[in-house]
């Protein structure tokens, strides 16, 4: 299990996400919060290179200040529609936007996963697909109104007042809500194992 794996190694959270810190504790773990403070970047690259280049740089970022004994893990999350990228909202209308064009469709959410431990790195990235209900223009104003899109890729939350509209998902449901805890576990065996290293639980 992840807790055993960790249980005697020190992790870097390095993001500033709330979620993912909130699923870090449900799976046993405390880890030490170090945002790393780049720019997500946007670059018509496929959406799941994207997302493992931006994991990579959060979590190589801050490995390069701390020692190697620590685990870093960097994740980002993005939201893709009809190929078309859909990051957090920059203001209430773009967060409206955004819920307009995923009312009644199936969209993509990919997340990137990057674990920096010692000389080791490895990469990986999560999709899953979600079906939104028709929404209303009551709906999503309403919606707007208690402030949960506007941090959040897509403009909404699964975990939250957002899960009213999901219709169905297919895939990992973390992976929706930011951090494919999964995927995290067999990233970590991959990694523990390919060094001989025994597990600790």
């Amino acid at each position: 299990m992840i807790h055993n794996l960790l249980n005697d190694k020190r992790v870097v959270l390095a993001s500033s996400s709330p979620r993912r810190l909130e699923l870090f504790k449900m799976i046993g773990l405390q880890p030490l919060v170090i945002p790393a403070k780049i720019e997500e970047t946007i670059n018509g690259e496929k959406p799941y290179i994207q997302v493992m280049h931006n994991a990579k740089n959060k979590a190589s970022t801050i490995a390069a200040l701390i020692d190697s004994e620590t685990v870093v893990v960097g994740a980002d999350t993005i939201v893709v529609l009809e190929n078309k990228i859909l990051g957090k909202p920059e203001n209430v209308m773009q967060a409206k936007e955004f819920l307009t064009l995923l009312s009644g469709k199936t969209h993509k959410v990919y997340t990137g996963v990057c674990i920096c431990w010692k000389t080791l790195q490895a990469i990986n990235y999560e999709r899953s697909l979600v079906e939104f209900s028709p929404l209303t223009e009551t709906d999503i104003d309403a919606y707007i109104a208690t402030g949960e899109p506007m941090d959040k890729a897509g403009a909404y939350g699964i975990q939250g007042f957002g899960s009213q509209f999901i219709k169905r998902i297919t895939g990992c449901y973390y992976n929706v809500m930011g951090f494919p805890i999964n995927l995290f576990y067999r990233m970590l065996s991959s990694i523990f194992e390919s060094n001989n290293i025994d597990n600790p639980g």
